[in-house]
């Protein structure tokens, strides 16, 4: 019996084979070291642009002339070759990806480490190089190690104010930020049923962070629901008797909210044991937690408050934003002061829309907290949405109380 990443590569783990691939995608960032590594291949083609997608998230709005003229020829050259294409504003390429574009056994790859983000929907996703992604586009197909498995055995439910952030956090500690290089993360057990495909998607996308070569879930329920209101129908995955190379367990019920500080993501502790430090910026956004259900969270806890830091709410993708402006979601967002940028990474990769300067904290709800990622000389403790928000509101680190 097999392992979901097994299943779908058609091959145990340890095996090499070479896959046709269904959907392949970059960014503004990624897609012109493609480009260029695609033409001094010298190939015709891409050989199935109908599977390509060029989507700009990274840098957007433009931050210089520089930028702006490689996004030009970027731009021009996925217009001339039928490529599916978003420009500014479109949103994060992982997020426009989970909105009715990855099916369930599908093999997915990205030019970005968080294109495991995509198992959630029982995909084998996974990042790979610009090489690699300019010779997919001159063949559609690959090779991959099939990779071992770890089994994360969910049980119980959430109480209080924990999310999945929180159990995102809390794996990736219990495991370590290199404990499972090249293996997948499956996700399995009754506590699984009771994430959202929101939750599951931030899960999935910090699998990365443990080293993990992807992350799993099995389509079931959530899933179906969930691709039906993009015209999807699709079957449930049945989870087969299978042998992995290790299994963690945890129970949902005793998770409390953490924060992760700075330099590693395995480093969350109880939000509680670093209340009161001060913070200079709030960040809420990325393909971690930009979500709708993500926004409408944080709008429940500020609604007819003031912030009391600067803080920015990126949505995750048009749609996202579209779906917060028609439900309120957005005005009780920006009637407590916070400011609301373009759809896209934003402030993430430190680029621009929200740098950090030399000594300021952030507490970010996006997946990394490197040394100098959003700012020479500033520091990122990543959290929950819900500890973003209760945080935003007293201007310090503090634990969120129940989420209304």
């Amino acid at each position: 019996m097999r392992t979901l990443s097994e299943r779908i590569l058609g091959a145990g783990a340890g095996d090499y084979v070479d896959a046709e691939v269904d959907r392949a995608y970059v960014h503004d960032g990624t897609g012109v070291l493609t480009l260029e590594a695609w033409k001094e291949m010298g190939c015709p083609g891409p050989a199935h642009p109908e599977r390509l997608y060029i989507l700009f998230d990274h840098i957007v709005p433009a931050n210089n002339s520089t930028t702006a003229t490689l996004q030009k020829e970027l731009r021009e050259f996925a217009r001339s070759r039928g490529i599916h294409f978003s420009d500014i504003g479109g949103g994060v390429c992982h997020q426009l990806m989970g909105e009715g574009e990855v099916l369930p056994g599908e093999i997915v790859v990205g030019a970005d480490s968080h294109s495991c983000t995509l198992g959630a929907f029982g995909a084998f996703a996974t990042g790979i190089g610009a090489t690699d992604m300019a010779a997919i586009w001159a063949s559609g197909t690959t090779w991959f190690r099939v990779p071992e498995t770890i089994g994360v055995r969910l049980s119980g439910s959430f109480h209080g104010a924990v999310e999945a952030k929180d159990l995102a956090l809390t794996v990736i500690s219990k495991l370590g930020m290199d404990g499972a290089s090249y293996q997948a993360l499956e996700y399995i057990g009754d506590g699984t049923k009771s994430l959202s495909m929101e939750g599951r998607l931030t899960m999935t996308n910090l699998a990365t962070e443990a080293g993990a070569k992807t992350g799993l879930f099995y389509a079931d329920d959530v899933t179906k629901e969930y691709l039906l209101r993009f015209g999807h129908r699709v079957e449930n995955q049945v989870p087969e008797p299978c042998t992995y190379a290790d299994e963690l367990r945890v129970d949902l019920g005793d998770l409390v909210p953490v924060v992760a500080p700075p330099p590693r993501v395995d480093s969350a502790k109880p939000v509680e044991s670093l209340e009161g430090l001060a913070l200079d910026q709030v960040f809420v956004g990325t393909c971690t937690n930009g979500r709708f259900e993500d926004l409408q969270r944080f709008a429940s806890i500020v609604r007819g408050k003031k912030v009391k830091v600067r803080t920015i709410v990126i949505p995750s993708s048009a749609g996202v934003l579209r779906k917060a402006a028609d439900t309120g979601v957005l005005s009780n967002i920006v009637a407590s002061g916070c400011t609301i940028g373009t759809p896209g990474c934003g402030p993430c990769l430190g680029a621009h829309m929200g740098v950090l300067g030399e000594g300021e904290v952030c507490l970010s709800t996006a997946n990394r907290n490197f040394t100098n990622r959003m700012g020479i000389g500033g520091s990122i403790y990543l959290a929950s949405v819900a500890t973003a928000a209760a945080s935003a509101l007293t201007g310090v680190l503090t634990a969120p109380e129940v989420v209304p």
